[in-house]
């Protein structure tokens, strides 16, 4: 097991960055996410200047980038960091990142699809990280329960999640620290400076808007370089709007093609998770310990509670 620290859980008054490491946002999208922060939640949003810039796709230039990145891990007031949208950019930056100060004034670190990078990064360094809503999409249509759970994980309240049975789950129970994010980032991490060791870990998946010949390839690089043969658990989430050949067509959809490729394992594994983009993405907390329970009624995920850093 990967020795894990806990950022300070937050306490009204706190203040929060945040920001656009990747893909370009418009402001008035994420106005409600910070007028939630800050009128509901009782917290000082620190904004960052990736918020109203934009370089082609990206919210500014790599370098500008990661300047607002860097700016913020290096605040000692700042106690989260929390990105406006993912989108792509990250693992553009993410190397190039010094975490020095993070470490002496460790902070929360949260987002979910592009920034899987960061939270891995932050995971290699011993310290948990959030998968979690984003500023744009808190305050959407179906989000309300997933962004209760990240104000009870960011504010020291584990939360617990049951999930209705599904026909593809694999019974059993495990007891392990959480790892995972979007499936694309994990197999693009492989052999990187953010590869995510999965051994003996639960690990959580999720995608959007992929061919499924192309999940059936990422579920095989993860297969082959091991990731998936030493798991203590799988956690299935949302795989969105995925894509199909016109003719002929893969013949399976998503679930199938990830249950083919964990046949062979013995893993309790939970289906159908509510986790990924969809309006319910429900808060996880990266390298903290959990309790996954699969049984023929259902799934539970339980969060243990742990003593924050001072």
């Amino acid at each position: 097991m990967n020795p894990i620290q806990f950022p300070a859980f937050l306490k009204p008054g706190d203040r929060v960055g945040v920001l656009a490491p990747a893909s370009i946002v418009k402001y008035d999208d994420v106005v409600p996410g910070i007028r939630l922060f800050t009128e509901q939640w009782g917290l000082e949003v620190v904004e960052g200047e990736t918020l109203k810039t934009s370089f082609n796709q990206f919210s500014a230039s790599d370098d500008d980038r990661l300047a607002d990145v860097q700016q913020m891990l290096d605040d000692p007031s700042i106690k989260a960091i929390i990105a406006a949208r993912g989108g792509y950019g990250c693992s553009r930056i993410v190397d190039r990142l010094n975490f020095d100060k993070f470490l002496q004034h460790p902070k929360w670190i949260v987002g979910f699809s592009d920034l899987t990078a960061f939270l891995a990064r932050t995971f290699q360094l011993g310290y948990a990280s959030i998968h979690a809503p984003m500023v744009k999409t808190i305050t959407c249509a179906g989000a309300e329960i997933a962004a209760e759970s990240l104000r009870q994980m960011l504010f020291g309240e584990m939360p617990f999640y049951d999930v209705p049975v599904h026909a593809l789950n694999r019974t059993g129970e495990a007891e392990a620290q959480v790892v995972g994010g979007n499936l694309c980032l994990l197999a693009h991490m492989i052999g990187s400076e953010t590869e995510t060791n999965t051994d003996e870990k639960i690990l959580f998946i999720e995608d959007i808007n992929e061919y499924l010949y192309n999940l059936d390839r990422m579920m095989i690089q993860m297969k082959r370089s091991g990731k998936l043969d030493k798991l203590a658990g799988l956690v299935v989430g949302q795989f969105t709007d995925m894509k199909d050949n016109n003719s002929p067509t893969f013949g399976k959809n998503s679930y199938e093609i990830i249950s083919e490729h964990i046949a062979e394992y013995d893993y309790p594994v939970c289906f159908d998770f509510p986790v990924g983009h969809v309006g319910d993405n429900r808060a996880m907390g990266v390298g903290m310990e959990a309790v996954l329970n699969v049984s023929e009624h259902g799934a539970q995920l339980r969060f243990l509670s742990h003593s924050a850093a001072v």
